[in-house]
């Protein structure tokens, strides 16, 4: 069966809840306070069956104009609204006021009861209901069903029930399929339970034993209980009244404007990017970085308007804005929101939520603008497509993009595996599902080429880049899941070559010029015919009259290729002759089984400048170890 909520709205003392009570039996006004003023203050709740077996969940709203937060958290998530105007008094402050919420939350079916009309006369009533169908002309309700109705005599109730079945039918139905979430409009603690919530299910469902999310605060809690209309179910669909008993959960810890959702699906944010329409009753303009507050689904939340194409905003009309927050907000993609300001408190506009979870923008970027201004009408794929494009180098993730996109996990799933297919989105992270846009990975492709291009222009003696100093250089906020399938898409297209730890281009070869080889030559004759007792380098660049950049480049060259050997900073030895002082070291260590410091130095014939660093090396080349003050041939 199809699930609905109706809403009641209208002035103070109008007989919302009389008129709740005399439908369904149940008094909505539960608190003390209530029943002493006789006025309602929080948000009641009620059902209602109706002859053709239709089951109707009811949130009764307080009219008064101090209450009118309350009547918001309570018209969010209503299918339907029963506008109430007392007969005997007409159109109302609050009436208006309401109007314009439900307006605002794109709220799209109701009807207008007429109540009280056991206090008036036929030529009243007539008069009453012409001036409210004019007053209602250019809103939702204009042409909606008017009802007349008594509820202390019973008077108009069948015609009421008749219209209420009648409009139910023409409520579409909300699909199961998306993320489940439920703002809370009540908490409290039962015997024997603990602490319960209560919610009209906005979205997805719910089952007995699921665990669950409460946002902001990232508490996790299993699903103890569900009721639904006041009985015990199993499961909790899109468009029912529910009740959640939580396990472990400190009443405390919950308030009116969270949201109960499915763990780490929902992503709460100090800032959201909207469409906001002006109303047309406001005297003034509305400034930038206007001090408002911020109302969806059942939160009121302090914040800035922060207008990105304008100064100003008049009356009637509409902009994009971005709405910085004092708390966390936890929304989705097109839901609705009014704003009210903050003192003196009265309503003045509202809209829907363009991106929830938006960085921090600039103003009077005309791009920016015209892509937000876009997404209100774009299409899934070019909404998906916006925001992983805005998403940079950082990417965004799937479950972030369900709640940009408002897409159910089925169809995002398909719109996302379109875009893989061609490119146009590239997956760098599997685990946490984790999209980049295709045209940039394609462009940190390119910097790296060029790159590579540049550094073996500046060093055409050394193998490559090392692959650390290559990812730093593409971007200095480049993930290393990212670069890594960056290397893996270069090397697979024979773009680039990885040796190790080395990145080069596939054309690179390593070749010394005249000049670069007679260096080359001179410096690899010093060091073998100083055999165990050579120059430190610096000295014998200074001899060579050489520049001293250029001969390092000579240097490593000579180190990479093994020509040269290097034992401590600034002392080098030709390779032959370490290769050959090995060999000689060696076979005494299996005559002789162990070597003393000062046997090693007259065996190499060098002062203990040179015979120290030596050994050591062979103990850090794995060649000896030490024991004590001896040498050992080190095993295998």
């Amino acid at each position: 069966m199809k699930q609905i909520i109706l809403g009641t709205a209208g002035h103070i003392d109008h007989g919302k809840t009389s008129l709740i009570k005399a439908l369904t039996g149940i008094d909505t006004d539960r608190l003390k306070e209530e029943k002493l003023r006789g006025i309602t203050i929080e948000l009641g709740f009620a059902r209602l069956d109706l002859p053709g077996g239709q089951r109707v969940g009811i949130v009764d709203v307080p009219g008064h104009e101090r209450f009118v937060k309350n009547m918001v958290a309570g018209a969010s998530g209503i299918d339907l609204v029963v506008l109430v105007i007392a007969a005997d008094e007409g159109i109302m402050p609050q009436t208006k006021e309401h109007l314009d919420i439900c307006r605002l939350l794109n709220i799209k079916h109701g009807l207008v009861a007429l109540t009280k009309i056991d206090m008036v006369d036929e030529e009243w009533l007539a008069m009453v209901t012409n001036d409210v169908q004019g007053s209602l002309k250019g809103t939702f309700l204009e042409g909606a069903p008017f009802v007349h109705v008594s509820s202390l005599t019973g008077q108009g109730f069948p015609e009421l029930l008749e219209t209420l079945e009648t409009l139910c039918k023409a409520v579409p139905e909300r699909t199961p399929g998306g993320l489940f979430r439920l703002p809370v409009d009540r908490v409290f603690t039962m015997k024997g339970f603990g602490t319960v919530v209560t919610g009209s299910l906005v979205s997805g469902k719910v089952r007995v034993g699921e665990t669950v999310m409460i946002y902001p605060s990232g508490i996790q809690s299993k699903v103890r209980g569900l009721q639904v209309h006041g009985r015990a179910a199993d499961q909790a669909t899109a468009g029912i009244r529910t009740a959640i008993n939580f396990q472990g959960v400190d009443r405390d810890a919950i308030s009116r404007g969270d949201v109960v959702g499915g763990v780490n699906t929902l992503k709460p944010s100090y800032m959201v990017d909207a469409l906001l329409a002006y109303l047309s009753s406001n005297e003034k303009p509305l400034k930038n970085r206007t001090k408002v507050r911020f109302h969806t689904g059942t939160s009121e939340i302090l914040g800035y308007a922060v207008l990105l194409d304008c100064e100003e905003l008049s009356p009637n009309d509409t902009a994009v804005v971005q709405f910085r927050l004092d708390a966390p907000v936890t929304a989705v993609k097109d839901d609705r929101f009014v704003i009210r300001s903050y003192s003196p408190i009265r309503t003045i506009g509202g809209g829907w939520i363009l991106n929830p979870v938006p960085g921090k923008h600039k103003r009077f970027k005309e791009p920016l603008i015209t892509e937000l201004k876009g997404l209100a009408e774009s299409s899934a794929r070019e909404i998906i497509d916006y925001h992983v494009k805005e998403s940079g180098i950082s990417g965004v993730r799937f479950s972030e993009l369900r709640l940009m996109a408002n897409l159910s996990e089925k169809d995002l799933e398909q719109h996302t595996q379109h875009f893989l297919s061609q490119r146009a989105i590239i997956q760098v992270d599997r685990e946490n599902r984790t999209f980049i846009h295709g045209a940039l990975f394609d462009e940190l492709s390119r910097r790296a080429i060029k790159i590579l291009e540049g550094y073996h222009k500046d060093h055409p003696l050394k193998a490559g880049m090392p692959r650390q100093a290559l990812m730093s250089k593409v971007d200095r906020s480049l993930h290393s899941k990212l670069f890594s399938l960056l290397v893996q898409d270069l090397t697979k297209a024979d773009a680039v070559v990885q040796e190790k730890e080395i990145l080069r281009l596939p054309g690179h070869r390593v070749a010394l010029e005249s000049e670069q080889k007679d260096v080359r030559h001179r410096i690899e004759q010093a060091y073998l015919q100083a055999g165990l007792q050579p120059p430190y380098f610096r000295d014998l660049v200074s001899s060579l009259g050489q520049n001293s950049a250029n001969t390092k480049e000579i240097l490593v060259h000579m180190l990479e290729e093994g020509a040269l050997v290097k034992v401590k900073e600034d002392l080098y030895f030709h390779g032959r002759v370490i290769e050959e002082l090995k060999n000689r070291l060696a076979s005494y260590l299996r005559a002789n089984n162990e070597i003393t410091t000062p046997q090693f130095k007259e065996m190499t014939g060098a002062s203990r400048k040179y015979a120290i660093p030596l050994i050591e090396y062979f103990d850090t080349t794995k060649v000896t170890i030490r024991v004590g003050d001896i040498r050992r041939l080190r095993e295998g």
